[in-house]
């Protein structure tokens, strides 16, 4: 097992001090309920602009990293995020709640291609599932401590969440500011096919790519629920915030110990299949929601199950997207793909506080039948994608040099 780069661990350890600090997002829709007094539905509304915010940060974040360069991207996301969160945690008036919301989502969405593609810059191709593994692990490492800090730092104050979260975002500006150099290729060492000249166009007309970025929104769907109503459906049940704090915890604790172990689960193993048993264990998961109640025990039991889909999920989908993307178009394809993200954050709880508002528990059924269909859909998609890498792979034996690249079928 080869060791991966230095800079690789610059990124990691960035992600996991920024992770570390993430109290914000976790406890937004309470702060808005509790201390804003607003309904359950108009909570979800004004969360959701976090997702619209990340939507289109996110496509900025890949179209300059790919432009202006990963570095540069990076530092820029990170100030302005740290000085979002300060406005998010002080400003005094409902309408200003909501446009920092905005930034702050969008802020936080920049970093995410950017990141990613620095690690496929540096890490050999060999090397990327256990690195993208060790990412997976680190950020949930950082919401584990996280979920459990800030159910106890909730009970001080919510104000004081946004601006440790500040801090946290300053100090990972700081590491990549003093260690990360610039990873994005130069023109010679990644020629541009003249497909990828028309820039982020050609990635939406990549139809491959797009199933499997349709697929991963119905997934990022159903997991926004847990971060965004299940807050809020355990209020109604009577249970107190460090409750969800010690199921966020839990879930996130269960991935610092399993993920570890993932690479030697699913390794050889056809991605197209892991990711349809994935999503199947999400919906799984989120259905054992519905009964679950005011017992602690059924959220624990639910978060198992969600939990061990979320694990088995994250190496493949980074594998995939590095796999189809162009060297040159790298950040833009990692930025289309992370727009599930966002988009997923916008429209989870602007519905899902509908839902659950009408529905009742309920909505957790709901919910695990769009976990189903993109487990359908993951079997149903596997084979053309495959087709294309088998395709790519011989084009890179063809071209006897070694340099050829996988996604030669998108050239003129």
């Amino acid at each position: 097992m080869t060791a991966l780069p230095a800079v690789y661990w610059y990124l990691w350890s960035g992600m996991l001090i920024n992770r570390l600090g993430g109290f914000a997002v976790l406890y937004l829709s309470l702060y808005l309920t509790d201390v804003r007094h607003l309904s359950i539905s108009a909570a979800g509304l004004v969360t959701s602009l976090a997702g619209a915010g990340g939507m289109a940060g996110v496509l900025l974040g890949g179209t300059l990293a790919d432009r202006w360069g990963r570095r540069s991207t990076l530092l820029a996301c990170h100030a302005g995020t740290a000085v979002a969160l300060l406005l998010l945690g002080l400003a005094p008036w409902l309408p200003v709640v909501a446009a920092t919301t905005l930034l702050v989502g969008a802020g936080q969405a920049m970093a995410g291609p950017a990141f990613v593609a620095a690690i496929v810059d540096t890490v050999p191709e060999a090397d990327r599932t256990r690195a993208f593994n060790l990412q997976f692990w680190a950020f949930n490492l950082g919401t584990a401590m996280a979920s459990l800090l800030a159910g106890v730092l909730a009970q001080a104050g919510y104000t004081l969440l946004f601006v440790l979260d500040a801090a946290a975002t300053t100090l990972t500006l700081a590491v990549l500011a003093l260690r990360l150099p610039e990873t994005r290729p130069t023109a010679a060492a990644a020629p541009v096919p003249c497909a990828a000249r028309a820039g982020l166009p050609t990635v939406l007309r990549d139809r491959i790519f797009l199933a499997f970025v349709g697929l991963s929104l119905l997934s990022a769907l159903v997991t926004a629920q847990n971060s965004t109503i299940l807050p809020l459906a355990m209020h109604r049940h009577g249970l107190p915030p460090s409750a969800y704090g010690a199921v966020a915890a839990f879930a996130a604790g269960l991935i610092v110990l399993g993920q570890l172990f993932v690479p030697r689960l699913i390794g050889g193993r056809r991605k197209g299949p892991v990711l349809a048993v994935a999503a199947a264990l999400l919906g799984c998961g989120i259905a054992l929601l519905a009964p679950a109640g005011g017992a602690i025990g059924g959220y624990l039991l639910a978060a198992l199950v969600w939990t061990t889909g979320s694990m088995l999920a994250a190496p493949p989908n980074a594998a995939v997207v590095a796999e189809l993307a162009p060297a040159a178009l790298r950040a833009r394809y990692q930025a289309v793909f992370y727009l599930v993200f966002p988009a997923a954050a916008f429209l989870a709880p602007a519905f899902g506080g509908w839902s659950l508002e009408h529905l009742g528990d309920g909505h957790w059924l709901a919910a695990a039948a769009i976990a189903a269909l993109a487990a359908v859909g993951h079997l149903a998609a596997s084979g053309p994608r495959e087709r294309r890498r088998a395709a790519a792979d011989r084009a890179v034996v063809a071209d006897g040099s070694g340099a050829g690249s996988r996604t030669q079928t998108l050239d003129c």
